[in-house]
């Protein structure tokens, strides 16, 4: 049973979509966040840079959008065979100063600004309307050809002049009065971006797109999602005004859920996210999967852990390849791993099983929107793959660096902590006329200091002139200590004595 599950709080949205019970792709959106994938502006050129094919464009947000030449000009031009983006500089096509209409494609992520295109294209339930290119597309995932050639007629049929169609996967098997009702409604959206665009001054923002629970109607509430549930009262109304434009038939398929209780905990999401958050997941059969994340690629190890099999090894190594096939296929959807993908898993002796597991991993990748590349395996038994970044992925949504270790996911060892400490008390000893000091450190380096290094800390306090009195603080970091007094040896004490009457 597929499943979409809608919380909508004060602070932010959340949605969820289940397969079979299993959590397979998860939406965010702030209500303070801003989001620009799909939103159109009309920018001002600030920059071209014709030795990377591109130009800069100001769109109103904190970095300029980025514009490269193949998204700057139609793409019939590129459809000749003889053309391409090489062949044009983009001096040809923009120029420093020029007002420009562009859409953003992808988001900001880190330091990159925005990427943009000026090839407008506005979503509907069935078709994309291309408002720069004269084109008829048909998606992928159609892939009967009988009917791909019957969705080719009708889109021909209702085209408009000098405008582009693509045929969306919802389109399949549905009639020619469907695609004249969702066009309708996109040329109507088009002739009002094409009033707006002509007023004011860049930057400016011509159209925002839908918000989260409204795409999420337009692009994931499709004939498969037996059921969709939402805890909001205000946005099931508006879910179902939305339904009765665009897919009447699937209004009785919404539910209102009781707000008063959590409806993530109900279906066991916040758990399922929370395992979307770990670097090792386990398998069903006792392996498991490590996924680690760099600056340049995402990098997955397959190993088999708790499971031993029976007695056939070559057996036990296809049966854990077979399920982390899956749930790799799952993590990656559901995290929404982007870039360049590397996974290794275990050494399979015989050729035939290793293009056993690539082609299970292009079947189970098939179930995924965003366009994937296998690029095979390689002579070290690891395959490559790539999966186009749309946005950011679920853990720099959910998370963010830890402050202390500053992303490193390590700390120091009591032991360096310690060190680090006497190199400052050393300081103190010989640059004040300090007689005692008072140091706070969290409770586990106190504690490996006072009792397993009992003795060091006599000798240290021999050693430097210096009486070393050690309070527990779990508020001092574990990487930290905290000299809280310095001074006589009787002013010290009676700080520790006043604290201790306190």
């Amino acid at each position: 049973m597929n499943k979409i599950v809608v919380d909508s709080g004060l602070s932010q949205s959340r949605v969820s979509l289940l397969e079979d019970g299993e959590l397979v792709e998860y939406y965010i959106e702030s209500r303070n966040f801003k989001r620009h994938v799909g939103n159109i502006y009309k920018g001002r050129v600030k920059n071209v840079l014709p030795g990377m094919q591109a130009a800069f464009v100001d769109i109103g947000l904190e970095k300029n959008a980025f514009l490269y030449v193949k998204d700057a000009i139609p793409q019939e031009i590129f459809d000749d065979k003889n053309i391409s983006s090489k062949d044009i500089s983009i001096r040809e096509v923009v120029k420093n100063g020029q007002e420009i209409i562009v859409q953003v494609i992808k988001e900001p992520i880190d330091s990159k600004g925005a990427r943009v295109t000026t090839q407008l294209s506005f979503p509907g339930r069935y078709l994309v309307l291309m408002s720069n290119v004269d084109y008829i597309g048909i998606s992928r995932r159609i892939e009967d050809e009988d009917e791909r050639d019957r969705l080719k007629r009708i889109a021909e049929e209702i085209k408009p002049k000098g405008m582009g169609l693509i045929m969306r996967t919802e389109s399949e098997n549905r009639e020619k009065h469907d695609f004249e009702e969702d066009l309708k409604y996109l040329l109507k959206l088009w002739h009002k971006i094409e009033k707006e665009k002509k007023l004011g001054f860049p930057p400016k923002i011509i159209y925002k797109d839908l918000d989260l629970i409204h795409r999420t109607i337009r692009d994931l509430f499709t004939d498969d999602i037996e059921e969709l549930v939402i805890n909001d009262r205000e946005n099931y109304n508006r879910i179902i005004e939305f339904l009765d434009m665009i897919s009447p038939k699937l209004k009785s398929r919404v539910k209102y859920y009781d707000p008063g209780i959590d409806i993530f905990s109900y279906y066991g999401i916040e758990k399922m996210i929370r395992n979307a958050l770990s670097r090792r997941v386990w398998l069903k059969s006792g392996g498991y999967i490590v996924i680690d994340k760099t600056e340049a690629l995402t990098i997955i190890d397959v190993n088999t852990g708790k499971y031993v099999g029976t007695t056939d090894l070559a057996q036990t190594i296809i049966k854990v390849n077979r399920e982390a096939v899956r749930e790799i296929a799952k993590q990656i959807r559901l995290r929404d791993i982007g870039g360049i993908i590397i996974i290794d898993f275990i050494d399979m002796p015989k050729k035939d099983d290793e293009e056993n597991i690539l082609e299970l991993l292009c079947e189970e990748l098939s179930k995924d929107r965003v366009r994937t590349n296998i690029l095979g395996m390689t002579g070290l038994g690891l395959v490559e793959m790539t999966r186009k970044k749309v946005r950011k992925r679920i853990s720099s949504i959910l998370e963010r660096k830890c402050p202390y270790c500053e992303g490193l996911g390590m700390v120091f060892t009591p032991e360096t902590v310690i060190n680090n400490l006497e190199n400052q008390l050393r300081r103190i000893s010989l640059h004040t006329n300090s007689e005692a000091v008072i140091v706070e450190l969290n409770r586990e380096v106190k504690t490996v200091l006072v009792n397993d290094m009992k003795e060091y800390l006599e000798r240290l306090e021999n050693e430097l002139n210096l009486k070393v009195f050690i309070r527990e603080n779990d508020r001092v970091h574990v990487n930290d200590y905290e000299i809280v007094h310095k001074g006589r040896l009787s002013k010290v004490k009676d700080i520790l004595s006043e604290r201790v009457k306190g």
